[in-house]
């Protein structure tokens, strides 16, 4: 058989990092066998475990190391990461390695370098004179770019079970949840918001347009104008439906107050053709005809926002970044840094970011669908603590608590 030793070191146990390794190694029809196992004694105490993971074939062995090492698990005695470099601009070396999104890095001319913007299925681009390591996406790469290949000399730490005790990543035991109490919920979102916000960290907001259609959208505008939004990121149809609801009181034509179809989807137009005539939101908030709402706030507030553009768009508005890939470059721009991410009603734009996101990131995900918040789990964004509610009794809750907070503390 062919062997390699590997350890691991964390929580072991309550993070079921070790439950973890089994099953890859078992899942991969190989063997193991436990050299050294050590039980940490208090909740702050790392475990240990050393093992022996055995493969029928090299090739064998090393499908189940590429699995083990981005559980956590590392070599016992460091060795070099491979590099390659890039034969073409966007063309990447055979046998490159795809990221996750846990805190990885690499170890270059004896030492280990963490690894900068990390995103997951992206590869990491060596500098080795300056010791610097960046994730970057294919479309990135250029010609001559030392490329990590292989899976040796790379230690990922994926994410642990909390022990804090304290917020909302604490509190849910499942990630997903719609048994929950919900004044609790919005309590412990509250809080997490408030703590992150008083500590300057940086809360970023995906928002669909259910906000507007739920009656919801007064409360992320008071979010905003309270400094809980630090960037908004969404598509072309929360900013139409904003300027329309503001404008004419509907969305898609469906009068908010009454729930009675006024004009059909014409105002929906005529909330495009104001833009437009403006030229911009911002514009239209100069001008003074639009005067509240979400957008409202963000430019009022100074709070950067990116509307990436779809094929179902009408319009789209000025605002809207048509082109794909520079839509997802605004997007990787205004996450990064960010603290605290909080996803509401958007399927396809909750799925995208957390495609950008590091695992390190606090993320909330509110949607009444449940699909959606375990589709996002299920794509990489296990972290994210799944919330199954309508956005628009949500909301207004999550901002009543943040005042009851913010007033509270102004005592």
């Amino acid at each position: 058989m062919y062997i390699q030793e590997i350890e691991v070191e964390g929580h072991l146990i309550d993070s079921m990092i070790l439950t973890t390794i089994f099953d890859i190694v078992m899942d991969q029809r190989g063997d193991f066998e436990v050299l050294e196992f050590r039980i940490g004694k208090r909740k702050t105490d790392y475990s240990y475990a050393k093992l022996l993971s055995k493969g029928k074939s090299r090739r064998h062995l090393n499908s189940m190391l590429r699995e083990l090492f981005r559980a956590g698990a590392v070599t016992p005695t460091n060795v070099e990461a491979k590099l390659a470099p890039a034969p073409r601009d966007m063309v990447l070396p055979d046998d490159f390695y795809s990221t996750t999104n846990h805190p990885t890095s690499v170890f270059i001319q004896g030492k280990w370098i963490d690894v900068q913007g990390l995103m997951m299925d992206k590869q990491i681009v060596v500098e080795p004179d300056k010791l610097h390591a960046q994730c970057k996406p294919i479309r990135l790469v250029k010609k001559g770019d030392l490329v990590v290949v292989g899976v040796m000399g790379i230690r990922i730490k994926p994410p642990e079970r909390p022990r804090e005790g304290v917020g909302i990543f604490e509190f849910m035991t499942s990630r997903v949840s719609s048994e929950k109490p919900s004044a609790t919920i919005v309590k412990r979102v509250a809080e997490d918001l408030y703590y992150a916000k008083r500590d300057g960290k940086r809360i970023v907001v995906v928002a669909g347009p259910a906000i507007i259609h739920t009656g919801a959208s007064h409360s992320l505008a008071k979010m905003i104008d309270l400094g809980y939004v630090d960037a908004l990121l969404s598509g072309n149809a929360l900013a139409v439906h904003d300027v329309e609801y503001t404008l004419f009181g509907t969305s898609l034509g469906m009068n908010l107050e009454t729930g009675f179809l006024t004009k059909g989807n014409r105002n929906h137009i005529a909330a495009i053709n104001e833009v437009l005539k403006a030229g911009s939101l911002k514009t239209l908030v100069e001008n003074g005809v639009l005067k509240k709402g979400i957008f409202y706030q963000c430019i009022v507030n100074e709070v950067p926002f990116a509307l990436a553009g779809s094929i179902r768009d009408d319009g789209p508005i000025p605002d809207v970044i048509t082109d794909s890939v520079e839509a997802q470059k605004e997007y990787m721009r205004l996450i990064q840094d960010a603290d605290f991410v909080i996803m509401l009603a958007t399927m396809l734009h909750s799925i995208a970011v957390g495609n950008m996101l590091p695992s390190s990131l606090k993320v909330v995900c509110v949607d009444i669908n449940l699909a959606v918040v375990t589709k996002l789990s299920d794509r990489g964004t296990a972290q994210a603590v799944g919330i199954v509610s309508d956005v628009g009794t949500f909301l207004p809750l999550l901002v009543e608590e943040l005042r009851r907070l913010e007033s509270t503390a102004n005592k």
